[in-house]
C-alpha cells in the first residue's frame, strides 16, 4: 500500500501541469485566508498622538480618536484630519487598503469606476475596489468547495460503503433512498430554505452537501462490494473481527481511489456552483464579495467591460488549475499512465 502510494506521488510529480497547479492553488488559499488582514483598509499598525493601535486586529470606536461616535473610524481620513491639526499619527496600511464592502465615492463621476493608480482593477458599479473583492472572493469560493467536497466526501463514503457492505434489502432501500433523493429540484430547494432561513454560508454549504454526496456514494458502492469478497476481507471475517473494524481498518483504505480522483472535481463543481447561484441571485447575502455578484454585475454594465473580464480570469485560471491537478490525480493513480510524464 505504501509503495503503491509512493509510486502513484511519482507520477503525479512527474506532471508538471497538475503538480505546479497543487503549489499554486494552495499557496494562493493560504495567502487568501489573510485576506481579512491584509487586503482591507484597515491598519496594520497606527500611531495617534503618541499612543498605539493595531485596528487590523482590534476594534476601536471613533471616540478614541475624536468625536463621541463608537463606530469604527474611517482611518485613511483620521490620518488627514491628524495631518491637518499636526497631531502626530503614523500607519502601516496593508499591501491592498480597501475593504471589500465600502464604497470609494469620492472619485469624479459615478461609479464603476475603470482601472487606475487607486484602483488597480477598477470598481464595481458600486464603488468597490475589485481587486479586492475579488482575493476576498477566492477566499470564500476555496473555503465553501473545500467544505463542500469534505462534507460529500463523508456522506458519500459512509452511505455507499453502507450500501455495499451489508448489501441485500438495506441496499435496495438505500438505493430507491438516493434515486428518490437525487429527483428533487435542487434550486426550489436552495430557494425554499433561503426563503425561510437566510442565505446564510454554513447553511448553503450544507444544502448543496445533502446533494453533493451521490455520485460519490455510487462509486464506493461499488468498490466495497468488490472488496468485501477479497481473501483479505474474508479472512478478517474468519478471524472475528468487528463490522466497524473490517469496514474501517480493511476495507475502506482500499476504496479510497475514487474518492481521491474525484475530489479536485469536486472542488470545481463547488466553486461552479455557487458562483452560479450567487450570479441568479440565490447564494450568498449580499455585500458578501462574490464572484458570481460581479459577474452579474458585468452583465448589468456591459459599458464597463473590466468587471465581467477581470472576474471571468480568476475564475477559468482557477477552475483550470484544479482541472489540472484532477487530471495529474487521475493519471498517477492509473497503473497504465506508465512513464509518459518523464
Amino acid at each position: 500500500m505504501v509503495d503503491s502510494a509512493h509510486t502513484a506521488f511519482a507520477r503525479f510529480k512527474r506532471n508538471k501541469p497538475a503538480y505546479f497547479s497543487i503549489w499554486i492553488l494552495s499557496i494562493t488559499y493560504l495567502l487568501s485566508l489573510t485576506s481579512p488582514i491584509l487586503v482591507n483598509d484597515q491598519p496594520i499598525f497606527f500611531n495617534f498622538n503618541d499612543k498605539y493601535y493595531f485596528p487590523a486586529f482590534f476594534h476601536y470606536p471613533q471616540s478614541e480618536f475624536y468625536g463621541d461616535y463608537l463606530t469604527e473610524p474611517d482611518y485613511k481620513k483620521l490620518v488627514e484630519y491628524a495631518k491637518e491639526n499636526s497631531i502626530p499619527v503614523r500607519a502601516i496600511f496593508p499591501p491592498i487598503a480597501w475593504n471589500p464592502i465600502k464604497s470609494d465615492l469620492e472619485l469624479d463621476g459615478t461609479p464603476p469606476y475603470p482601472p487606475s493608480s487607486k484602483h488597480l482593477l477598477g470598481t464595481d458599479s458600486h464603488g468597490r475596489d475589485m481587486l479586492s473583492r475579488l482575493i476576498h472572493g477566492f477566499r470564500i469560493c476555496m473555503s465553501f468547495s473545500l467544505l463542500l467536497s469534505i462534507f460529500g466526501t463523508i456522506f458519500g463514503i459512509v452511505i455507499g460503503g453502507v450500501q455495499g457492505y451489508f448489501g441485500g434489502k438495506l441496499d435496495i432501500f438505500l438505493q430507491r433512498f438516493i434515486e428518490i433523493w437525487a429527483s428533487l429540484p435542487f434550486l426550489y430547494v436552495v430557494i425554499l430554505l433561503g426563503s425561510i432561513y437566510g442565505q446564510g454560508f454554513l447553511l448553503l454549504t450544507l444544502i448543496m452537501a445533502a446533494f453533493s454526496w451521490i455520485g460519490l456514494s455510487y462509486y464506493e458502492r461499488a468498490e466495497f462490494y468488490k472488496l468485501k469478497n477479497m481473501q483479505f476481507v474474508k479472512a478478517a471475517i474468519v478471524l472475528g473481527l468487528s463490522h466497524r473494524r473490517i469496514f474501517f481498518s480493511e476495507i475502506l483504505p482500499n476504496a479510497l481511489t475514487p474518492v481521491i480522483t474525484l475530489f479536485p472535481f469536486s472542488l470545481i463543481g463547488g466553486i461552479s456552483g455557487l458562483t452560479s447561484l450567487d450570479f441568479l441571485g440565490f447564494g450568498l447575502q449580499p455585500p458578501t464579495p462574490s464572484w458570481g455578484d460581479l459577474l452579474s454585475q458585468g452583465l448589468a454594465n456591459l459599458y464597463a467591460p473590466w468587471i465581467a473580464i477581470f472576474t471571468i480570469a480568476a475564475l477559468f485560471i482557477t477552475l483550470l488549475l484544479a482541472a489540472f491537478i484532477g487530471e495529474g490525480i487521475r493519471d498517477a493513480l492509473d497503473p497504465k499512465s506508465g512513464d509518459r510524464f518523464v
